[in-house]
């Protein structure tokens, strides 16, 4: 089911490939019934999942092929499985999609045939990373995620998409070839491609330096991807430039496969390298949060802000993981989950208003409450669940990282605690400057409401934004069994470092 799950998209986007372009409805009908049977079965895998099960579930092996290793050939299969960490990303990945392929009807007129095929071939992508057993399958993935939102940006982006597509590849390709790099690395020194058998052989079979040198191919990568300081200047040009479709792929889950990098191949895959990167990570994720708000504080394009936060609300993600703490770690990975339904939301919102504006610039809008009453109504509901109001899905997870990083670092925690504050700050004035006030621009004086295919669209995500803010442990349940094995294995790592730091210490 697992297999089937991961390659319908595929299969749906091959269909499209084969029908006439001519026939749009007929495309977007059968773009949608895809992702909606995609969503199905996600949702079926999700209420499936039993958490208190050993190891991972749903997996699914065939044989791929094979590379010569060190000393015997090293087999690459399609190894796919669930646990609790990726269950939920790919919860997330599935519901987003419908979603997003509806929001298409507003603002994709143009080569819709490929546009709906490159979406659908990134669903597969993103499914594979979450799923991928296979440290091979995972890069294959990896890979196959990246090249879609390249000609999404690159053909129906903004004025400055090739720019921003061309910034994008270079930084994503620069992290890709570092990271093959660290693949290879591992594989030859370990003998096998499977994750499973890499969390048992790396400590067995690599030296501390080696250890640090691959984990460090592999964080690079994904603090690329994330981004993190000084790596985050891709991300606003891409956004902005984006349709609102690849921004909220980007912004929901393609972000999301960096931080998930982080957790599962490098503090659960190098727990003892991850101690000692771990202040290095506190302090990236701290100062990523203050100085996102601050990035965010200076916009004057709608979008940009909302870009530009991310930065910080990632920020709080891979403190949350460095902290290396029970509450902290579920803190980070309930925040993924709700980074992508509030910045998702954001930005399915500011595509509605562009496409009756046809800007993004703050000092033109101004009193649209008064003319679009409802769209006001989504909007500070949007903003208040990005800004973690309690009640709403952001206040838990960033209550939950706060608190584990305090007990490891009060220091961060104090100066993460600003950028909520900064956050507010950005979040709300920016509400001020688009919704309320006169309307100084003559032109949003005859601006139509949402129509009902809008309301719909957003409903869902509304709904989950409410229910996790009311019950966060349907969502902290199915994950916190797997979270508390990383736990182990990084308070393993940690008692053996202490062992073999005490003999030299007795011979001192």
């Amino acid at each position: 089911m697992l297999a089937l799950l991961t390659f319908l998209p595929l299969a749906g986007a091959l269909l499209i490939a084969f029908l006439p372009k001519q026939s749009e409805s007929l495309l977007r009908l059968v773009a949608l019934a895809v992702t909606v049977v995609t969503a199905g079965l996600g949702i079926a895998l999700y209420l499936d999942f039993d958490p208190a099960k050993l190891g991972f579930q749903h997996e699914f092996t065939q044989p791929w092929f094979s590379l010569d290793g060190y000393d015997a050939p090293i087999p690459i299969a399609f190894h796919v499985g669930l646990d609790g960490i990726s269950l939920l990303l790919v919860a997330l990945t599935v519901v987003l999609m419908p979603l997003v392929v509806l929001s298409a009807y507003g603002h994709v007129h143009e080569r819709v045939k490929e546009f709906l095929v490159w979406l659908l071939v990134m669903e597969t992508g993103m499914l594979g990373v979450f799923v991928a057993l296979d440290v091979v399958l995972f890069y294959f993935f990896w890979e196959v995620s990246l090249v879609p939102l390249y000609f999404l940006v690159g053909i129906w982006g903004g004025e400055r998409r090739i720019y921003a597509t061309i910034k994008f590849f270079l930084y994503t390709v620069a992290g890709s070839l570092v990271m093959l790099v660290g693949v290879l690395a591992l594989l030859w020194n370990c003998g096998s491609a499977s994750l499973p058998e890499l969390f048992t052989l790396v400590a067995q079979r690599l030296d501390p330096l080696t250890q640090t040198w691959i984990f460090g191919a592999f964080a690079l990568a994904f603090a690329i991807k994330v981004p993190l300081l000084p790596f985050h200047t891709w991300l606003a040009d891409a956004h902005t430039e984006a349709p609102t479709s690849g921004s909220v792929l980007l912004a929901g889950v393609l972000l999301k496969m960096g931080t998930y990098g982080l957790l599962r191949f490098g503090i659960q895959l190098f727990p003892g390298v991850a101690i000692d990167a771990a202040p290095l990570f506190l302090a990236l994720g701290a100062i990523g949060i203050v100085y996102g708000a601050l990035l965010a504080l200076a916009q004057q394009d709608l979008k940009r802000l909302i870009a530009c936060s991310s930065v910080s609300h990632l920020g709080f993600v891979v403190l949350g993981l460095f902290a290396l703490t029970g509450p902290a770690m579920r803190g980070a990975l309930l925040q993924m989950i709700n980074h992508g339904l509030s910045t998702g939301l954001l930005f399915l919102l500011v595509g509605m208003v562009y496409e009756r504006t046809h800007t993004r610039d703050l000092a033109r809008y101004g009193g649209i409450a008064k003319v679009m009453p409802v769209f006001a109504l989504f909007f500070v509901f949007t903003v208040l669940s990005s800004a973690g109001l309690p009640g709403l899905n952001g206040f838990v997870g960033e209550y939950l990282i706060l608190a584990g990083t305090f007990q490891v670092s009060p220091l961060w925690a104090a100066l993460s605690v600003t950028g909520v504050i900064f956050g507010a700050v950005y979040l709300l004035m920016a509400t001020r400057r688009v919704l309320f006030g006169p309307i100084t621009n003559p032109e949003n004086e005859h601006l139509v409401d949402l129509g009902a295919r809008e309301i719909g669209l957003m409903l869902p995500l509304v709904a989950l934004v409410i229910w996790i803010g009311v019950q966060p442990n349907a969502l902290l349940s199915k994950c916190a069994p797997a979270l508390e094995r990383v736990i182990e294995r990084v308070e393993g790592a940690r008692l053996a470092s202490a062992s073999a730091a005490a003999p030299a210490e007795e011979i001192r």
